[in-house]
């Protein structure tokens, strides 16, 4: 008798708990079995299965000439694998999908403003449109003030800063950033980390950004896969656990540092497949 008035019970409430689980978004960047052979013989990738959750911060990190460049252009769709499947879901917009190489690029003969002005003025939008999104973008990332200077004018650091404007124009769903900040000294590329992080709050877009630096990757990321040397495969996928903002006393706290160890340890790992 109790069993029977309790099974309705019970199974109204497994009815309400289905009710109350959400299924996860789909993944904003899905690659599977992704592997890249160039005609020379080279293998570059080989089996890379990847899902990028939408908002999410991915770090990739390994050696030189591991394919993490390779692997980045396509996802952007900038090259094609030899083998396997990507899919992005972001909806089709050319402006969808915002990329930042490791030289800032510039129209060295454009002044700031029209280097942030290019990809709007490719997607077809008039100058007087645009120019107000110009000018928040630019001062987005300090640089409020430079709209009329050229290129030659500014420092390295200036000239990244341009790049990222450049990219966060159009506002991206997806964010490609190839080791932007590498040849920057420690202080410039410190604040750059911040502001990138700045950016990406305010604007909720899924990063995925390639790096040689164990501090630099566990500093920006939610999340880094560890790759193996060429031809590179995906060694360890680890979640970090800091939480958000981030900004400059993180680094010198216990729990930055022992993921750091952690992904360290990781990275040593990886490099030991090519003994």
């Amino acid at each position: 008798m109790e069993e029977g008035l309790h099974a309705p019970v019970r199974e109204q409430e497994g009815r309400h708990g289905a009710e109350e689980i959400e299924a996860p978004p789909p993944a904003a960047v899905s690659l599977a079995g992704i592997g890249k052979t160039y005609r020379t013989g080279l293998a570059a990738l080989d089996g890379i299965d990847l899902a990028i959750a939408p908002g999410s911060f991915l770090g990739i990190l390994g050696p030189s000439g591991c394919g993490k460049s390779t692997l980045l252009r396509i996802i952007a769709g900038l090259a094609e694998p030899t083998a396997g499947r990507r899919e992005v879901a972001l909806g089709g917009a050319r402006h969808d999908i915002g990329f930042v190489f490791q030289e800032p690029t510039l129209m060295p003969w454009a002044t700031v403003a029209d280097n942030v002005y290019l990809p709007l003025r490719l997607a077809g939008m008039r100058r007087a449109k645009a120019m107000p999104l110009v000018a928040e973008a630019l001062a987005a990332v300090g640089l409020d003030g430079f709209a009329e200077s050229y290129p030659r004018e500014l420092s390295g650091g200036m000239r990244m800063r341009v790049s990222i404007a450049r990219a966060f124009v159009t506002r991206p769903r997806l964010l490609l950033l190839d080791e932007p900040f590498a040849a920057l000294d420690e202080i410039t590329r410190f604040r750059l980390n911040e502001d990138l992080l700045r950016l990406w709050q305010a604007q909720g877009c899924t990063v995925v950004f390639v790096t040689h630096s164990v501090f630099e990757s566990v500093f920006l990321s939610n999340r880094v896969i560890v790759m193996t040397p060429r031809p590179g495969r995906i060694a360890a996928d680890i979640a970090i656990d800091l939480p958000y903002p981030r900004d400059a006393a993180l680094r010198t706290g216990g729990a930055y540092n022992e993921q750091c160890r952690i992904v360290s340890q990781h990275l040593a790992a990886a490099m030991e497949t090519e003994r």
